[in-house]
């Protein structure tokens, strides 16, 4: 895989032409974000100067190895939303003539005054685009766009300044184009923001130091140093302390401690780890100290390649995307070759004039140009999410809402999305005392532990006094121990079972003097609402699969209480992914998951589904974030995706006919420039004003 940093990409306009242009030198898999500048492929290695000097001529800066990131330069001073909001402020008076009538408004040389910083803004946000892009014979929508845009600004100064004809001037078409594309840019710019953060987010969890342990001397003399993480090379000797986050994969070599590895397993409890045993990079020790031997480093490493995962998994295109992407292949050329034609036929089986047939041929450049293409989708999502943040759901970009129709199974994961992560007493089965006295003892020694079954017991248990305890001793990943006032030895921890079946049941024993009092049985709390999400999909025939990290027993009894039609235990994040990718091949499936460990297959999946509780990294990797973290509204969530789709859907087949129907007309003369525009400006307010009654649409 060949890895470029490339600046000056502004839109997903820009990215299509990189990526048409890699596609045509044989490049495979090729992955392009404009917004990170990041871009991928396979293949070209013996060719990467020419293909470096052919993005380079495209207009765009290939950073070199030893060269830093200066932020990438667009031509044009600013961010994407400080354009949008100069653009704005200029275009606002233009809207404003439509509702009141002050002279000034009206004034030629306001109106040009006004227009030229926008256009100017536009010609180097568009034009620059454009004009590689036609270099390249990979016409882009940014070549409509500046065509439309200018043929308007410089139709009304001819118009203005050299004919005096200042009632047919249309600088606010020019304004309003820029203006308007620049608002679709800036909500697709901030969609693809969120995403990249999937991947950031998970490389800050990358250590950057760590303490490396040195011998010297016959006697092995032991000396610690800080190093940087990238110094740490394979058979490196590291020491990690309690509450350290463990900064590459290796094995035990002195010293035991619990781990939390939820980054990699997604269950909550923490892992007893002793010699010998192994670690994971990026995992946390929780308690204790172990001096371990480093056997896997930078790609290597078990959270690098959890980060590749990611981003092969973001690569691939959506389908809504593909078909953008083949829609500009031929709608720019058709558009040029319908303002071409026109002016032909104007001129030579017409007999128009040359004025004339120029006014004919740049209305159809006027009316073609895709403003409400532009704003079919972004003003429908918009209206979307508004409505969905109401009831406590995040959907992200158009994506989302066209894969929400298609999902004919969903696979959830147990711990933190099924169940609280929470633990409560499911049974508890007293061999010998009193319910108070079993209690008071459980209280009374649990009080010692951090551990999270403790502090789940001292939760269900808190109204029930606490026994005393002399000589009270924690042992890491076993239990507690204490001696009451009359010399009586108590010990709760792990069930020692010698049944499998037995041990997962009740995984608490609590014993006096070595003989048995009592058996916990500990169970996940079921979040609110799932029983009613997992009801809603089998009703309308979707099917629901439990994949979790967890044993194969816990896991099972989840699944029979919820109804769900499969179940899938201990499975690594590696192995999430390949069940996954098992289940898109099979039929379009989405995921709901709330650790690190699921980010790869919640990105792999036509859908990812979060929880606001989730951890960073799980809500960068889903398409749809539980603001409530209520499953109750994620049936919500799909009455939302799949009454906006229907709106978009709208709005691009009244698009798509607009320009069907008006072109032609606009080319044989029926409309002049100003009637154009005004046609255009009218197909926006249809668009903006049909994703506005989705606002009002009862839909759940």
């Amino acid at each position: 895989m060949t890895e470029l940093k490339v600046d000056g990409m502004t839109c997903a306009t820009c990215a299509s032409t990189v990526t048409r242009y890699l596609q045509k030198k044989g490049m495979s898999d090729v992955f392009v974000d404009f917004s990170s500048g990041e871009v991928r492929f396979h293949g070209g290695e013996k060719m990467l100067t020419e293909i470096k000097e052919g993005i380079e001529d495209l207009g765009y800066h290939v950073h070199s190895e030893d060269e830093h990131d200066h932020g990438g330069g667009t031509g044009f001073p600013g961010s994407i939303e400080s354009k949008f909001f100069f653009s704005l402020a200029l275009t606002i008076p233009f809207w404003a003539m439509m509702i009141v009538h002050f002279e000034f408004l009206h004034s030629l040389w306001f109106q040009f005054a006004i227009a030229l910083p926008v256009y100017v803004l536009g010609v180097f946000y568009f034009g620059r685009s454009a004009y590689h892009s036609l270099r390249s014979g990979s016409p882009n929508m940014d070549v409509l766009i500046f065509l439309g845009s200018s043929s308007a600004f410089f139709y009304s100064v001819v118009k203005g300044f050299f004919l005096h004809d200042e009632m047919n001037v249309f600088f606010e078409t020019s304004s309003s184009i820029i203006t308007l594309v620049l608002l679709g840019n800036l909500i697709e710019h901030r969609s693809v923001k969120q995403t990249r953060a999937s991947v950031a987010s998970l490389l800050k969890m990358q250590v950057q130091t760590a303490r490396l342990v040195s011998f010297f001397g016959e006697e092995k003399f032991e000396v610690i140093s800080e190093i940087h993480a990238h110094d740490i090379r394979k058979g490196n000797y590291l020491l990690v302390n309690s509450g350290d986050r463990i900064p590459a994969d290796g094995i035990i070599a002195w010293g035991s401690g619990e781990a939390d590895e939820s980054m990699i397993t997604g269950e909550s409890l923490p892992v007893m780890k002793q010699l010998n045993d192994s670690v994971t990079g990026g995992t946390t020790l929780i308690s204790g100290a172990v001096k371990f031997k480093v056997t896997a480093t930078g790609k290597h490493s078990a959270l690098s390649q959890i980060i590749e995962l990611v981003k092969a998994a973001q690569a691939q295109k959506p389908r809504m995307q593909k078909l953008a992407d083949q829609i500009t292949g031929w709608f720019v050329p058709a558009v040029m070759g319908a303002s071409a034609l026109a002016l032909l036929i104007n001129i030579f089986l017409l007999h128009h004039s040359l004025t004339q047939s120029l006014m004919n041929s740049v209305a159809v450049l006027v009316i073609a140009c895709p403003c409400a293409m532009g704003l079919a989708t972004p003003t429908a999502v918009m209206v979307g999410l508004g409505k969905a943040a109401r009831k406590g759901i995040l959907l992200k970009g158009s994506d989302t809402l066209e894969t929400i129709s298609s999902i004919r199974q969903i696979v959830f994961d147990k711990t933190g999305t099924l169940t609280t992560g929470k633990f409560k007493i499911g049974k508890l089965e007293i061999f010998s005392g009193t319910e108070e006295e079993i209690k008071s003892a459980i209280t009374g020694l649990e009080k010692f532990s951090s551990h999270p079954l403790a502090i789940s017991l001292l939760n269900e248990m808190k109204n029930f006094p606490p026994m005393k305890f002399l000589d009270v001793q924690e042992i890491k990943g076993e239990g507690v121990s204490g001696r009451d006032e009359e010399g009586n030895f108590y010990f709760i921890g792990s069930n020692r079972s010698e049944s499998e079946e037995e041990n997962n049941l009740f995984n608490i024993a609590l014993t006096k003097n070595n003989s048995l009092l009592a058996l916990i049985q500990m169970e996940d709390e079921i979040r609110e609402g799932a029983a009613e999400a997992i009801q809603f999909f089998r009703a309308r025939g979707i099917k629901t699969i439990l994949l979790s990290g967890d044993s194969q027993l816990r896991c099972k009894k989840i699944a029979d209480e919820l109804e769900m039609d499969e179940c899938m235990s201990e499975q690594k994040p590696a192995e999430k992914l390949h069940f996954i990718r098992q289940c898109v091949k099979q039929q379009p499936t989405a995921m709901v998951g709330d650790g690190i460990n699921d980010a790869p297959a919640l990105t792999q999946s036509n859908l990812g589904i979060s929880l606001a509780n989730s951890t960073q990294m799980a809500m960068d990797s889903a398409q749809i974030i539980l603001l409530s973290g209520n499953l109750k509204s994620l049936p919500a969530a799909f009455h939302v995706g799949k009454h906006t789709l229907l709106t978009i859907k709208q709005n691009l087949f009244w698009a798509f006919f607009y320009n069907a129907l008006a072109i032609p007309v606009a080319g044989a003369g029926f409309l002049s420039p100003t009637l154009s525009a005004l046609s255009m400006a009218f197909s926006d307010v249809v668009v903006i004003g049909n994703s506005l009654r989705l606002r009002m649409k009862k839909i759940f």
